[in-house]
């Protein structure tokens, strides 16, 4: 399906009238900021391609511009914004300030933006050290590999912060997101929840607008201002009110569930989500069904709405809003340099050692969506319907910890750890045993790792793309095979070259891991070409592309003259 494209408009489901709560006790403790900041003029990060250049070295507007449309409109600052920011700082042992790489997977995404345009970058000072650097330097000027960007906190009270992240946007909106409300366990959740909008959400979406449009002044005209995934679902409608001539995006890395989902939260809060991004020229999304599902939440929640499934726009008092469709991708050209690095080669000796003749490898954070338990029921039933494997094959599970401060998380993660020691304690022999598993957020000895795979495993419940199953192909060195849930948005673009499975099915799942271990070499060949050559010509720079392109889409559009039609009416 082309970029752009929905789906035909299909029937609306049952309703989804499950509704189970959790106890939420946000920390209301504002932390005392008690050291102070060395005064430098310059922060590196070795060895990261990471540096920061404070005060008076700010990029000045049009230093490094978006493209210039081709109309020649003339081009403006390109603003980010973002819950997680390219860099986080923390204490380092000599107690000064040091910056590190922000460890999302959005803030890798985006850095890619910087040698492409004047970009400013604003985003949450989540750690104590980020909180210490706002309060020096309202702004700053950093490097992300060959670009300069401008980089602003938003330093938000704790106890906001603690409802706006911890409470409406984690697990509220995420599990909502997935269409996983029935894991809340919460008692009075509404109300909770509203407090936590009222109190959180709208706050910290309001204090983000503000830090957007301060960015935006002096910039010149178009200005583009591309705003990041449901932490920030209410941030376009604040920055429309302030600044009328921008070009908005927000772009959803995750799913957009059906409307019936939406009802499982109170009717305002979805309409206001829905009203805020019609605010937008453009929402983009991962998928078509997730584009379209929102053409559909709109219609269902919002008034004289105008809803085109063939245009894939929606109009809403005089604004027209474009759903696009944009799948995100991996730097392969990274990808590659980080395999030869000597961190990497390290990782991958030392697990070469551990690997038996297969090895399957599950990349995942511990979050309730990845299904990890059910990956590791699957690969118990390989174990017991082929008892020949035992001790022939070897699960590596690179588990990121994930949200522990959150009490479905932490639960989680307690039940994955359960099941690989009873699988381990079932099936060890020797001195063997089935599964390694790596609770650390460590991405090199994940990736060397992958390198190993004979399967690679991706069994999530939802997944707006799901990176692992594009990083896996790029990285292997054994043409392994992928193993992948149909509920992962890649799944669109890789089906042809993976073995599509149902993420609930642990049966199948089993099925799939060994038919991929069972393949002829010439298909394992075939089949990992193929979802190398998908993921080459469709990398992170050909995401970013199409997202530049159609705004300068729009930029060209705003700039054309006026010019009157035939029948005497003016048309733009």
């Amino acid at each position: 399906m082309l970029r752009g494209e929905v789906d035909p408009k299909p029937e609306i489901g049952p309703q989804i009238d499950a509704l189970l709560e959790r106890q939420v006790k946000p920390n209301g403790r504002d932390g005392e900021m008690t050291n102070q900041i060395e005064s430098h003029t310059q922060y590196s990060l070795q060895d990261k391609g990471v540096s920061v250049l404070l005060g008076r070295d700010y990029p000045q507007p049009g230093d490094s511009p978006l493209r210039t449309a081709s109309n020649g409109a003339g081009p403006g600052r390109l603003v980010l914004a973002s819950h997680r920011g390219p860099i986080e700082y923390h204490r380092g042992r000599d107690g000064r300030l040091e910056a590190r790489h922000g460890s999302g997977g959005l803030a890798t995404a985006l850095s890619g933006l910087a040698p492409l345009a004047d970009v400013a970058w604003v985003a949450s000072a989540m750690t104590e050290g980020d909180r210490q650097m706002a309060l020096l330097h309202s702004a700053s000027k950093i490097q992300l590999g060959s670009g300069h960007i401008r980089h602003r906190f938003v330093t938000l009270p704790r106890h906001t912060y603690d409802l706006h992240y911890g409470v409406f946007s984690n697990p509220i909106l995420w599990f909502l997101h997935h269409s996983l409300w029935g894991s809340l366990k919460s008692p009075n959740i509404r109300q909770k929840m509203r407090r936590a909008w009222e109190s959180g959400y709208l706050p910290a979406n309001r204090a983000f607008a503000r830090a957007i449009v301060e960015e935006l002044k002096g910039s010149q005209q178009p200005s583009y201002v591309m705003t990041q995934d449901y932490h920030l679902d209410m941030c376009p409608c604040y920055v429309r009110e302030m600044a009328h001539q921008a070009i908005l995006q927000h772009f959803l890395h995750i799913p957009w569930p059906a409307p019936e989902v939406w009802e499982d939260i109170p009717q305002e809060f979805t309409a206001a989500i829905c009203q805020s991004l019609l605010a937008t020229d453009i929402v983009g999304f991962q998928t078509a069904a997730s584009a379209r599902n929102f053409l559909l939440t709109c219609e269902a929640f919002l008034p004289q709405v105008a809803a085109d499934y063939t245009r894939a726009e929606i109009s809403w008092r005089g604004h027209r809003t474009k759903a696009r469709v944009y799948p995100i991708s991996v730097d392969v050209d990274g990808l590659r340099i980080r395999m030869a690095s000597p961190a990497v080669v390290r990782h991958r000796e030392r697990l070469a050692r551990l690997t038996s003749r297969y090895t399957i490898v599950k990349v995942d954070r511990l979050d309730p969506i990845k299904n990890v338990v059910r990956g590791l029921d699957a690969f118990a039933l390989l174990l017991q319907r082929h008892p020949e494997l035992v001790g022939e094959v070897k699960l590596f599970a690179f588990l990121v910890p994930s949200r522990r401060s959150i009490p479905e998380y932490r639960e989680y993660a307690l039940q994955v750890s359960q099941r690989v020691a009873e699988i381990n304690a079932r099936y060890a022999r020797n001195g063997w045993r089935p599964i390694e598993a790596f609770e650390e957020n460590n991405y090199s000895q994940a990736i060397a790792g992958m390198s190993l795979y004979d399967a690679l495993l991706v069994n999530s419940l939802a997944d707006g793309m799901n990176l692992v199953s594009k990083e896996g192909p790029i990285v292997n060195q054994r043409n392994g095979v992928v193993v992948l849930s149909r509920s992962a948005g890649s799944y669109n673009e890789l089906h042809q070259g993976v073995l599509g499975i149902e993420p609930l099915d642990v049966e199948s799942t089993s099925a799939a891991l060994w038919q991929a271990l069972q393949m002829p070499e010439g298909e394992r060949r075939a089949r990992a070409r193929h979802l190398r050559k998908v993921v080459e010509e469709h990398d992170l720079r050909a995401w970013l592309d199409d997202q530049l392109e159609d705004l300068e889409e729009l930029a060209a559009e705003r700039a054309a003259p006026l010019i009157p039609a035939a029948t005497g009416m003016i048309a733009s």
